[in-house]
């Protein structure tokens, strides 16, 4: 094999990177007998990020080996789902402790949430697309296969514009959300198994006779989580301490500071999708995230925060300024969803996206500090407003190509055609080449 040293020194250095800011982990497990390593903030954000960071290459060449035995849709879901356990940790702690004590931590339970998401299709799409222009100057075309993800983040976003609207988030919500992502995961694995592109170390597994492959990919997969997890919340509450020594509010802190730790496993994942050229898959990898952080969980809060509070009596109390974060989170879904469902998209598109988001977390930020310096603007509308123009787009889109939500029909059908569409067919592209 080609390279064979290279890849080997690529798969030690994961393995190496990895390991420090597991054993500060487990340092703090008393019963292990290993003596507690204390590591200042600053310090231990680094080393937990590059733990999280080896651990993320890890489960890239996992993913790329797996896929050898399932479909790609499923890889990537099951990629998804260990990359956003640094989300769980964050939004579980948070919430178990909403559970013990409302005043000070049920404000943050969605928080770290719908900072993810955002930052998700408001920065890292951009960042993806951007990457893609540069090398190749031309727009992003999707494999339909990404159309199962679309459709059924969509139908996860219509059901928290639900919750939003009704101003709770209940045991019954969750139920609903874990229904979703369960049909979702049916239809994924009903997908065929396609011969798949292997690049990097990757390639020392794919040699491998098939049962030793199957459990060095199991163990690539296993050894990913527990270090993803292990490093999470060490990760994100250094982050944290760092950005208290600022002075910066608990809140944001939670919402945008937290979710960069938490979403570096996917975003990495992502940009070595993009490097290799496959932007359609590294967006995947991302829709995957964000219908599993939809789902999963939001679903799981109302009950861990049940478990916590001891009664299903009671939802997670919430006020008008949460439901108006998971309003806007919902419409950015709902702009993103529209875009990406003529399978392509361009600089332009996520421009405007990066653009809202610049304007939803910096304007307020502005406003509170300084009030005379836009003093017309009350803060309170400032979200509520961003709102409506990601729906007000939204619907325009929609008016104007209405066979996108036909198109989205396909995702329910496990055998629709896997490759990317063609601009010689696809007549709205011939119509509106800038859409």
């Amino acid at each position: 094999m080609k390279n064979q040293k290279k890849y080997l020194f690529l798969m030690f250095l994961a393995w190496f990177i990895t390991i420090p800011g597991v054993l500060i982990r487990l340092s703090h497990l008393h019963f292990l007998g290993i003596p507690e390593i204390q590591v200042a903030a600053p310090l231990l954000a680094f080393l937990s990020g590059m733990a999280v960071l080896g651990a993320s290459f890890l489960l890239l060449w996992a993913c790329d080996a797996v896929q050898e035995d399932i479909s790609q849709m499923l890889a990537l879901a099951i990629v998804a789902l260990i990359a956003v356990l640094p989300e769980y940790a964050v939004d579980m702690y948070v919430t178990y402790m909403a559970g013990k004590d409302p005043g000070h931590y049920a404000s943050l339970a969605i928080a770290n949430m719908t900072g993810a998401n955002r930052l998700i299709i408001g920065l890292a799409w951009f960042t993806l697309i951007f990457m893609h222009w540069r090398k190749n100057k031309d727009i992003v075309w999707i494999e339909r296969d990404r159309l199962t993800e679309i459709l059924f983040l969509g139908i996860a976003t219509i059901y928290a514009i639900f919750v939003a609207i009704k101003g709770t988030l209940e045991w019954y919500d969750g139920i609903v959300f874990f229904i979703i992502y369960g049909w979702y995961v049916r239809i994924a694995g009903k997908k065929k198994c396609e011969e798949c592109e292997v690049d990097g170390p990757a390639e020392l597994l794919m040699v491998m006779p098939t049962l030793k492959r199957r459990i060095w990919t199991v163990i690539l997969f296993l050894v990913a989580a527990f270090a993803i997890f292990a490093n999470a919340e060490q990760f994100a509450e250094s982050l944290i301490s760092t950005g208290e020594i600022l002075h910066v509010k608990r809140e944001l802190l939670i919402q945008w500071l937290a979710p960069i730790a938490s979403e570096a496993p996917e975003f990495t994942v992502a940009i070595m999708f993009t490097l290799r050229n496959r932007t359609g898959v590294a967006l995947g990898s991302l829709l995957s995230a964000n219908l599993n952080q939809w789902t999963l969980l939001v679903g799981m809060i109302p009950f861990v925060y049940a478990f916590s509070a001891n009664t299903f009596a009671h939802p997670i109390p919430m006020t008008h300024v949460q439901m108006n974060e998971i309003m806007i989170t919902a419409a950015q879904s709902t702009l993103g969803i529209v875009m990406i469902a003529a399978l392509r998209i361009n600089l332009l598109q996520v421009s405007f996206l990066l653009f809202m988001f610049i304007i939803q977390l910096v304007l307020p930020i502005m406003v509170a500090k300084d009030p005379m310096l836009f003093p017309w603007i009350n803060p309170e509308y400032i979200h509520p407003a961003c709102s409506v123009i990601y729906f007000v787009t939204a619907i325009g889109i929609l008016l104007e190509h209405p066979e996108r939500l036909k198109r989205l029909k396909e995702g329910l059908t496990p055998d629709h055609p896997g490759e990317c569409p063609d601009k010689a067919c696809d007549s709205e592209f011939i119509d509106s080449p800038h859409t």
